[in-house]
């Protein structure tokens, strides 16, 4: 049994690429299933811009 990645021999690296490539399949597969089960949505919202306001220390706006 070799305890060391450097002395291992082809089929164990093979082994390790295998297995790593199906986990990060497993978690890309798992996160957009529950991404796409989200109910949650945004959409963006278009400001047109109006006329000047300025806002003073009592809070009150002044349309100029």
């Amino acid at each position: 049994m070799n305890h060391s990645i450097h002395s291992a021999d082809r089929a164990t690296h093979l082994k390790i690429v295998v297995m790593a490539l199906i986990a990060g399949i497993a978690v890309a597969g798992f996160a957009l299933s529950a991404h796409q089960g989200s109910e949650y949505t945004q959409s963006a919202r278009v400001m047109k811009a109006g006329k000047p306001v300025v806002l003073t220390s009592s809070d009150a706006s002044i349309v100029r």
